[in-house]
């Protein structure tokens, strides 16, 4: 049985009347998921100060960025910067949940030349991190969808485009499966459009980085699409735009559900909004509300 958003908010009602037993109800008993959170959307992106923050707000893990003023190298190429993230997980006893590659929304996977030495770096960083996913992100000048922003749903593929980043994807699975990593996919597209991606590919450490708020407000089934990637899902990302969860559009009892029908086990990391300028109590909110969806 899983907590509607009404019994959840009556239960939060009710707390200081001891009716914590209510709370911690569990929803799905059959999702395991560690709860991690973005380092930007923390406010410390690529410093390993996001790891003192996530735990402060009861985190497991952070999402860190492989970003910064990009060259020939990526940022988290470099074993120094690496180091400093093994200190601030000893520090903390926090983990790197996923390597998000954010830059190439601004510097296009399927365009820019350097690319693929970027994910190869990347793909050898997040092995030496001790993480297993890392966040190919598609959006911006990164689309790949002809028609960009918000309610991009039924815009064509840009097929030169795909074309290119199915062969670039080909070339670098071998490496990702002997590093055990996966490379997932965040982009605007359809769950059947990434499928068709993925069934061109035909490597299984090539798999969808699922994003519930991103498919909400692109107009997609996002219940349905859950249940349609099915394993082919390797991470989530929470998020309800300017909402905290349970607050917005995203229907999170039907996404519940639908990660409990594949029995999704991993990471969600939340992206979710800061809200009132107040960081910390936003996300202390959204763990709590995710903590007891499962």
């Amino acid at each position: 049985m899983h907590i509607t958003r009404r019994n959840f908010l009556k239960a939060g009602a009710l707390g200081a009347a001891g009716a914590l037993p209510l709370l911690r109800m569990k929803a799905h008993a059959d999702v395991n998921i560690r709860l991690g959170a973005c380092d930007w959307s923390l406010g410390v992106a690529n410093t390993p100060e996001s790891f003192d923050v996530a735990k402060a707000i009861g985190l497991d893990g952070v999402e860190v960025s492989a970003t910064g003023d990009v060259g020939e190298k990526m940022d988290i190429a470099d074993p120094a910067r690496r180091q400093a993230y093994k200190d601030a997980m000893d520090k903390t006893g926090l983990v790197v949940s996923s390597v998000a590659m954010g830059c190439l929304n601004n510097y296009p996977f399927a365009t820019d030349e350097r690319a693929p030495a970027w994910l190869e770096q990347t793909i050898e960083a997040t092995a030496d991190l001790g993480a297993k996913v890392i966040l190919l992100a598609f959006f911006g000048k990164g689309d790949l969808l002809e028609k960009k922003g918000l309610l991009s749903r039924g815009g064509g593929l840009k097929e030169k485009e795909v074309d290119t980043v199915v062969e670039r994807l080909i070339a670098a699975a071998p490496m990702a499966k002997d590093a055990g990593v996966i490379i997932g996919l965040e982009n605007t597209l359809s769950a059947e459009q990434n499928l068709s991606i993925l069934k061109r590919v035909n490597h299984e450490s090539v798999q969808v980085y699922y994003d519930i708020g991103n498919s909400t407000y692109n107009g997609y089934e996002v219940p349905a699409e859950i249940r349609q990637l099915d394993k082919l899902i390797c991470q989530i990302h929470f998020k309800d735009g300017g909402y905290a969860l349970g607050e917005g559009k995203v229907d999170m009892d039907a996404v519940a559900a639908a990660m409990g029908d594949i029995n999704y086990s991993g990471w969600v990391v939340l992206e979710t909004a800061i809200r009132n300028n107040d960081r910390d109590a936003s996300f202390e909110k959204n763990v709590e509300f995710v903590r007891q969806m499962f």
